[in-house]
């Protein structure tokens, strides 16, 4: 192969890029776009799914000019925002309906009703998910029923997750295909047989026609010449598994937590598919050669998000780093908690009614005050996953973390202090586009195998945990205390749309 360097396609869900790497692991350039969301009503999400492709595109166009030519393109990997699911035209390859992103919470109440009728044991058995708005299934129900453009298009109706998106597109409709751990997202999939699940998609009214194949998350998906010449596309995965393959959680018992636009945790379990008893999520870690393995999985649907937000709706801070700053210009919280529940409550709570909360104001309390709340509720969330997943029997030892907040020097400190563990973070944070690399390096027989892959990981540093037991006792108090009030708020029960439902 000519090639000696990996493109990699990471489109989120705040942004898309690609990014160059070479075969050591060193990241030659990146090209990055916003993408835009729109918010059509209360707890509705949407993207423009052309504007993905367009702008994914044109960021692995720059890559690729970067690179000198697609001839010094090895391979490509793809990884992306998970349960964002796309509708468009097999003919055309044009949507067919905007993209209903992840966040998006229109289908609470039918997840709700579902869930009295009884189908969450038998869903969880199988998928290893929980009934939420959070996954696609629902979404795609919701979808079929409101826009009548999709339930006409009969045959050509085509419905996958980003990933299947991109490839059908770069393929210009070569394969319809999905990997395995973003159809383990969808609860649609049987984690246990790696096949879709004709129950479930008859509970959701969802055609097996319309969806996607499922393949593995390495090897040869076809090859594209939209970058000027043939390339191989070798490698896929959804962002958090991604995650965890790049930070080298291959070791049952390996925990990373990513912290982007929401913050995810996966511990790494091997061959063993859990059942969780603390409403924890069991995953497809990554699936090669047809061999499954399986991670836990704790999500929260808030965290880089809500930087984002007290930056552009309030305006209390002008850029990301200055939280820091502001964390640290005072000695303490001054009692105030911020409670992220902006798209609702993920694990272990699984509450889509609740909604956000800033408690414990008074007129000492200042914006730093506010922002180191924000800073701290991605400590405490994560204490409330560590003891879900302890409660499952998968305690954690030390803790992985990338993602764009985790360059913050103080959140990366207060998550040691609040865990009281040690928290190791690579010189290199950007450990999803990395796992895709790795991932295509082994589809394209670049590595022959991830842990050979690993190499491409680099060096970390680590933060041990500083803070007395009395002061991390009085920080989750307080937190436990506000986490209560949102739950057991009339206003947060309330706050259900009764207009979105679906039947």
């Amino acid at each position: 192969m000519a090639g000696d360097n990996i493109l990699v396609i990471d489109a989120g869900t705040t942004s898309t890029r690609a990014m160059l790497f070479g075969l050591d692991g060193t990241c030659h350039g990146v090209a990055q776009r916003e993408l835009s969301q729109q918010y059509p009503r209360a707890g509705w999400v949407e993207h423009d799914a052309d504007e993905i492709w367009r702008l994914s595109l044109r960021c692995a166009q720059r890559m690729a000019v970067k690179a000198g030519g697609w001839e010094r393109i090895a391979t490509i990997g793809i990884t992306n925002q998970r349960e964002t699911i796309v509708f468009w035209s097999k003919r055309t390859l044009k949507p067919l309906a905007p993209a209903i992103v992840w966040q998006d919470r229109r289908t609470a109440d039918f997840c709700a009703r579902l869930k009295e009728q009884g189908e969450e044991p038998a869903l969880q058995a199988k998928t290893g998910l929980l009934l939420d708005p959070y996954f696609s299934a629902s979404k795609i129900a919701w979808a079929l029923e409101h826009w009548p453009q999709l339930r006409e298009s009969g045959d050509d109706l085509a419905v996958g997750t980003v990933e299947s998106w991109l490839i059908y597109k770069l393929t210009k409709s070569g394969r319809h295909i999905t990997d395995a751990t973003n159809a383990s997202r969808t609860a649609l999939m049987d984690i246990h047989t790696g096949r879709w699940d004709e129950g479930l998609c008859d509970l959701f009214g969802v055609p097996l026609k319309a969806l996607p194949e499922i393949v593995d998350c390495a090897g040869d998906f076809s090859g594209t010449r939209q970058l000027g010449g043939p390339i191989r596309i070798s490698g896929m995965a959804g962002d958090q598994q991604a995650a965890a393959i790049g930070q080298g959680c291959f070791a049952p018992g390996e925990t990373k937590a990513t912290y982007g636009t929401g913050a995810f945790v996966l511990t790494h379990t091997g061959t063993q598919a859990p059942v969780s008893q603390n409403r924890l999520l069991t995953t497809v870690a990554w699936q090669i050669g047809g061999e499954r393995r399986y991670a836990l999985e704790g999500s929260v649907f808030v965290a880089g998000s809500l930087f984002q937000w007290l930056r552009d709706s309030l305006g209390l801070i002008a850029h990301s780093a200055e939280s820091e700053e502001l964390a640290r210009s005072v000695e303490g919280n001054e009692g105030v908690y911020l409670v992220p529940a902006l798209s609702g409550l993920g694990a272990p709570h699984w509450r889509p009614d609740a909604r956000a909360a800033i408690s414990g104001l008074s007129f000492s309390a200042t914006r730093a005050h506010v922002v180191r709340a924000a800073l701290e509720a991605q400590a405490h969330q994560t204490h409330d996953l560590m003891t879900a997943f302890a409660g499952d029997g998968a305690a954690w030892e030390c803790l992985r973390i990338d993602g764009g907040m985790a360059a913050n020097d103080w959140l990366a400190q207060d998550l040691a202090d609040i865990l009281g563990l040690e928290v190791e973070r690579p010189a290199f944070i950007e450990t999803t586009a990395l796992g895709a690399a790795m991932l295509a390096g082994v589809g394209a027989g670049l590595f022959g195998s991830l842990e050979e892959a690993a190499a491409m990981r680099g060096a970390v540093a680590s933060f041990a945990p500083a803070m007395e037991e009395k002061a991390r006792a009085q920080r989750l108090a307080g937190w436990r205390g506000a986490v209560a009030g949102v739950l057991d708020s009339g206003l947060a029960r309330a706050s259900q749309n009764p207009t979105n439902s679906t039947a």
